[in-house]
């Protein structure tokens, strides 16, 4: 019997309608949620997820603010507009979309971002909330992983989940939601010996690693759930994740598909992040 495909696009759908709803009870308060959006350069991809950011916000109903920036900005520059923004109260959430040009570093750019406005979850305050179990912002990507995992009707708690890749935005966090919600989490990455084995243990897979057929149907286990996070291009230029999707599909009880998977939830998730800046701010 053949895995039944994730559907992000509905679970992302039912997201953005909830967000709506309560940006219109916010809205009835006199309070306008609002995101500003920092793009330095002409990055294709960067362009693309602006965008989409765009659309969500102007269907939940949050006010965008977009600032589009040459690509030979100055680090002092994008700076000071950062800090413009911390402190304009029209402002709820400020994102600034990565990678940003070589010659701006990243690290400081973060760190300047408040963590009250932190939507992105980026912020080492933040991040330290997440990981001794505080409320905060959620890390969008991880919280799209988390919810199409239990919107579809999965159990985590007390279930075996490996996670592939422990990059700061995606592997880390991921394992420590699933974590909070009871799971025995492993954590694989490049020098881990044996992952075919360690993968076949696993209930659910994660994986976030950014390389094409990287989860084959023998890594897993008959009826596993697999989650994939990866964006990459096949030979033919077609989007598609780190698992090979059409074998794992024999094997699998769940795969979620690149594109029309993840990457929806986590403009959905950022909308929540939003609507939960604005309330953060105005003491609800």
């Amino acid at each position: 019997m053949k895995a039944k495909r994730i559907d992000g696009k509905a679970i992302s759908d039912t997201i953005k309608a909830e967000a709506q709803q309560q940006a219109q009870n916010l809205q009835r308060q006199g309070i306008v949620p609002c995101l500003a959006v920092v793009l330095v350069g002409e990055d294709a991809a960067s362009q693309i997820y602006v965008r989409n950011k765009e659309k969500a916000c102007a269907l939940v109903g949050i006010t965008s603010k977009m600032y589009t920036l040459p690509q030979d900005t100055t680090e002092q520059a994008l700076l000071t507009l950062i800090a413009q923004l911390n402190t304009d109260n029209s402002v709820n959430g400020v994102l600034v979309q990565l990678p940003l040009p070589a010659h701006i570093n990243e690290e400081k750019v973060i760190l300047a971002v408040s963590p009250q406005k932190d939507v992105d979850c980026f912020h080492p305050y933040n991040v330290g909330l997440l990981h001794t179990d505080k409320k905060g912002f959620l890390p969008c990507t991880p919280a799209g992983v988390l919810e199409l995992i239990t919107r579809s009707g999965y159990e985590i708690a007390g279930k075996h989940c490996v996670v592939i890749g422990r990059s700061h935005n995606v592997g880390k966090p991921t394992a420590m939601l699933l974590l909070q919600h009871d799971a025995t989490v492993t954590i694989c990455h490049s020098k881990t010996k044996n992952l075919k084995e360690i993968c076949k243990q696993a209930d659910i897979i994660v994986s976030a690693v950014g390389k094409l057929h990287m989860v084959t149907a023998d890594m897993v286990k008959a009826g596993a759930v697999v989650i994939d996070v990866g964006m990459n291009r096949d030979e033919h230029g077609k989007l598609c994740g780190d698992v090979d999707f059409d074998a794992v599909c024999e094997v699998a009880g769940a795969v979620s598909p690149v594109p029309g998977g993840v990457g929806l939830m986590t403009v959905a998730m950022l909308m929540q992040n939003c609507i939960t800046a604005a309330k953060l701010q105005n003491g609800i």
